[in-house]
């Protein structure tokens, strides 16, 4: 009622005064909406976000973000030069350690993390213990659906960088032009007894999605292939791939390949359509200690400047107006189609039905 009141005065009086009285009106109007509480600072969508952001971070000069990628700590100077009052304090290790902290901490009471940052399947599980506070993403328009996990009114998280799931092959023993193109070539007879697959979550998601996009029938017939199933992680089975010990595998993350590749090794890639994509995220956690700083990061970093700076880690944007051609073809987002029992229900099928094909046939 009082600011009702004041609007109308100010009203009255912008014949004799306009500008003085319409900047006195912006300044209320700027007043009146802004944020007065973590939640509502997290969903605010005013012009003067930034601004808000910015001089709330001048309180609180350093945010702790939690996260399970080396390049995270690039992004982090990337980001402490374009705001220098900020600093970034990180705490880096796997997905699994990275949750069970973040989770033993919060439980306890203790709200240490201001952003945590891995991958979907460790999100999930966060978010579904209640550790994530929805928040606005500001060109959230510029990323597909099936990286925005939506809340009654913000986002939990947005994908803010990809993995894939590709051929990986030794140009040594298999020239670019004979490598596989799609998923049918395969099965062609001369690759019988060449590919591996890892036994880790990326082989089991990597079966899922295949027997989803091709049928039961596509892999009983891959598994006629002698296809061996190693039981070591992706990076490991890249390392055979560069030696030549395994000429191709289809479950190898681009990424192992092109570091390899740039250290001269003779090996590349190739996406078999579709492609099974592994999404990375960062949410604001419910009771961040430093919010002002953490929320102005999480702006950044799904920034078109902040997603430049990912693809110049080796790792892929999800955003639709900065993604390479290398990466323009059609991608499995299986983990992001079920959730998190639903997920673990599937997970057990596939991997049963990974080691009865690949394993056990033998």
């Amino acid at each position: 009622m009082v600011m009702a009141r004041i609007v109308v005065h100010i009203t009255k009086i912008t014949k004799s005064w306009p500008a003085a009285a319409l900047l006195l009106l912006g300044a209320i109007e700027c007043f009146a909406a802004a944020p007065v509480s973590i939640a509502q600072l997290a969903l605010y969508e005013g012009a003067h976000r930034e601004k808000i952001l910015s001089e709330g971070d001048k309180k609180e000069p350093a945010f702790m973000l939690y996260g399970s990628h080396t390049w995270y700590r690039t992004m982090a100077k990337e980001f402490e030069k374009k705001y220098p009052f900020i600093k970034v304090t990180e705490y880096r290790t796997d997905g699994r350690t990275l949750i069970k902290r973040a989770l033993e901490e919060i439980r306890a009471g203790q709200y240490i993390a201001d952003v945590i940052a891995t991958t979907g399947e460790q999100m999930d599980l966060m978010k579904r213990e209640g550790v994530f506070l929805e928040h606005h993403v500001a060109e959230a328009r510029s990323y597909p659906d099936e990286v925005k996990h939506k809340g009654n009114n913000g986002f939990y998280y947005v994908g803010h960088y990809e993995t894939y799931a590709s051929l990986g092959f030794n140009t040594t023993v298999i020239p670019a032009a004979e490598a596989p193109k799609t998923m049918l070539d395969l099965l062609n007879p001369k690759w019988k007894g060449k590919m591996s697959i890892v036994s880790t979550t990326t082989g089991t998601r990597w079966v899922g999605s295949t027997l989803e996009s091709f049928g039961r029938e596509y892999l009983d017939k891959l598994a006629e292939q002698d296809v061996k199933v190693q039981n070591m992680s992706g990076a490991a089975l890249s390392g055979l791939v560069v030696s030549g010990e395994v000429p191709l595998s289809p479950t190898i993350f681009d990424a192992n390949i092109t570091q390899a590749k740039q250290k001269g090794a003779p090996v590349d890639w190739r996406g078999l359509e579709p492609v099974v994509t592994t999404v990375a995220y960062a949410g604001l956690t419910l009771k961040a200690p430093h919010p002002h700083a953490a929320l102005l990061f999480l702006d950044w970093l799904h920034s078109k400047e902040g997603q430049q700076m990912i693809q110049k880690g080796g790792l892929w944007s999800p955003r639709e107006d900065i993604g390479s051609v290398a990466q323009k073809f059609k991608k499995s987002y299986i983990d992001e189609k079920y959730g998190v029992e639903e997920a673990e229900k599937k997970y057990a099928e596939w991997d049963k039905l990974m080691q009865q094909l690949f394993v056990r046939r033998k």
